[in-house]
């Protein structure tokens, strides 16, 4: 039990810096108002994170052990079936456009991550290459012929409707998301396989 007790603080502290990271940035926040928000103090924030980066770090581990959450829902509620796990992913994705004009807290976390060499940057980097290859595995078990290129321009359109979200509001072009990713899907799969040579 103490161990358990023992957590409850860091876990505070890391829902405090979930929160206001996506409201207001991570350069935006300082430790004394992360370690407010999680009521707690500095030196107990800093017993639990070295520093704020490790701290960022900690945060965009949740945010992707939340992305696995949904990827292994997705194939948890559609055994078997990956047409219908896309179509389940094409929903989230809407979900994801359409409810949150905060964006992608990924890809807000990498802009204002500008050294190449921190880790929460690094990780972030191959978050969304796993992103993109997970989406092309799904395209390609859907028996899509083109399932890299579908993965690249569904990925593409997917992070600029979040961005066009932020910008636009929920009435610019990011409220055809859904309308428009249905059409490329199925422009992609009247596309006839390549022959093999």
């Amino acid at each position: 039990m103490p161990s358990a007790v023992a957590a409850r603080p860091r876990e505070r502290i890391i829902a405090a810096a979930r929160e206001l990271f996506h409201r207001h940035g991570i350069r935006g926040v300082g430790v004394d108002t992360i370690a407010d928000a999680a009521g707690t103090n500095k030196m107990t924030l800093y017993r639990h994170f070295g520093s704020k980066d490790d701290l960022i770090l900690a945060y965009v581990q949740t945010v992707a052990a939340e992305g696995e959450v949904w990827w292994q829902e997705i194939a948890r509620n559609h055994p078997g079936d990956p047409q219908a796990q896309l179509d389940e992913w094409l929903e989230r994705a809407e979900e994801c456009v359409s409810e949150d004009g905060r964006g992608c807290d990924l890809a807000n976390a990498a802009v204002e991550l500008t050294e190449d060499d921190h880790p929460a940057r690094r990780l972030i980097e191959q978050l969304k290459i796993d992103f993109r290859n997970r989406l092309a595995a799904l395209c390609r078990s859907a028996g899509i012929a083109q399932s890299e290129e579908l993965a690249d321009t569904l990925t593409l359109l997917f992070e600029g409707a979040r961005v066009s979200r932020m910008i636009g509001g929920r009435k610019g072009p990011s409220a055809e998301f859904l309308h428009t990713a249905r059409n490329i899907i199925q422009a992609f799969k009247a596309k006839p396989k390549a022959k093999r040579k």
